[in-house]
């Protein structure tokens, strides 16, 4: 694969990442998607192939919990969402999780989910 822009760079740091993470039932994989208006974060059983919990900057009620300015394209919005995606992720019982980037630097929107998430009592 070549690298001819940014979007394929990125692409084959995620291929490479998926190399190494995997999710299971007791340790899911939090998977963040992050566009330029919006952030979302999945919890994927990657051995069944399926989805135990997401959240996202779309839903009206992870909207109703912004406040101080926060929405889906700031750090603060990344937060509230981080924090709602590990509150589902430990209404199942499910302490652990692995964290994706998803091919992304580990900064600002992305590294606020991370943290929001450990902050409401997610371990990894």
């Amino acid at each position: 694969m070549k690298i001819k822009t940014k979007k394929d760079r990125r692409n084959r740091i995620r291929l490479r990442q998926r190399r190494r993470i995997s999710g299971t039932a007791t340790r899911p994989r939090l998977a963040v998607c992050r566009s330029l208006t919006h952030i979302s974060v999945q919890i994927i059983d990657d051995q069944a192939g399926r989805t135990l919990a997401a959240a996202s900057s779309l839903e009206a009620s992870v909207r109703a919990k912004f406040e101080n300015g926060a929405r889906g394209s700031n750090v603060a919005g990344a937060g509230v969402v981080g924090r709602v995606a590990a509150e589902r992720l430990l209404e199942q019982g499910i302490k652990q999780a692995v964290f994706d980037r998803g091919g992304r630097l580990y900064h600002g929107r992305v590294r606020r989910v991370a943290e929001a998430a450990r902050d409401a009592g997610l371990e990894f």
